[in-house]
């Protein structure tokens, strides 16, 4: 009795594979080409980061040369490295104040000698235990967190005003193109607005709301946000130094008395504690700075 043979066919050689195996479907060309352009986004971002911060550092290094006789700017540069991690501040944040700060006089062991020190503020607003009122990203993130408990959501950031422009400092629950399209904002936003008035700025449906262009209505609702809420910080000297938002997945309609008060009051506790910081942390840190100088000159 005979066997019966199927005949399989072998399957094609390398260089000949099904045409779908060839050519990428028009999904595929659609997801390389936003991967693409995500890509672009996030190194355009990099580079204006960098082209704000440079002069800064750049002005600041040849301040430190000239004053202290260094040997070059990369000298300055490691000693601004080296004060700013200490303190646990940015490097931008130190070399501004290097360029905006009167020098020490010639000779003297101080930079600010006989300066006013202020007391620390009291921090219990943020609902956050014990913190280290030194740390900037410490209380900032505390901060937000007790904004978006308030608001109830997980998506928001904190803004700082920094050249008369808002700078990301924080952010929770928000996406990388976000966080990167709205790394510098001096533009007709809720933030920008919540700023310019001093007051908090509610956006209740993005989708329609006037106060954004097509492309930065874009990038929030593609963030998943429909709504957001914007909180200026205000010291007691009713000066704004930044803006906390909140985003909501949902139209909002609208806060309580019980909720815009609790808001207010952690816009106040850290818009007095950004005002400290300044006035103490930062100039703490220009007295390191100093002594790290006239160290490196020994």
């Amino acid at each position: 009795m005979g066997e019966n043979v199927t005949n399989i066919p072998s399957a094609p050689p390398p260089d000949h594979q099904p045409p779908s195996q060839l050519f990428p479907s028009p999904e595929d060309e659609t997801e390389q080409l936003r991967a693409t352009a995500e890509q672009l986004r996030e190194q355009v971002s990099e580079l204006e980061i960098q082209a704000r911060a440079r002069p800064r550092i750049a002005l600041a290094e040849g301040i430190l040369v000239e004053r202290y006789r260094l040997a070059d700017e990369q000298a300055a540069f490691t000693l601004l490295r080296q004060a700013s991690q200490r303190a646990n501040i940015k490097l931008h944040q130190l070399a501004s104040a290097v360029a905006r700060t009167p020098g020490p006089a010639p000779g003297a062991k101080a930079w600010l000698s006989g300066r006013t020190r202020h007391p620390m503020p009291d921090l219990t607003a943020l609902a956050a235990g014990t913190l280290n009122a030194a740390n900037q990203g410490e209380v900032l993130g505390a901060a937000l967190h007790r904004v978006l408990t308030v608001t109830g959501t997980d998506m928001g950031n904190v803004q700082l005003v920094e050249d008369g422009v808002l700078r990301m400092a924080k952010h929770a629950g928000l996406s990388r193109q976000f966080t990167d399209y709205f790394a510098f904002v001096d533009g007709n936003t809720s933030c920008a607005r919540a700023a310019a008035a001093s007051s908090q700025v509610t956006v209740k449906e993005v989708a329609s709301s006037a106060g954004f262009d097509d492309e930065t209505r874009r990038v929030i609702l593609t963030a998943g946000s429909r709504a957001c809420h914007s909180v200026p910080l205000v010291d007691d000297q009713d000066t704004v130094h930044g803006v906390i938002s909140s985003h909501h997945s949902r139209p909002l309609i609208g806060f309580t008395q019980a909720q815009l008060q609790a808001l207010h009051t952690t816009s106040r506790t850290l818009g007095t504690w950004i005002k400290w910081h300044q006035r103490t942390v930062l100039l703490d840190a220009l007295e390191d700075l100093h002594q790290l100088a006239l160290d490196s000159r020994q």
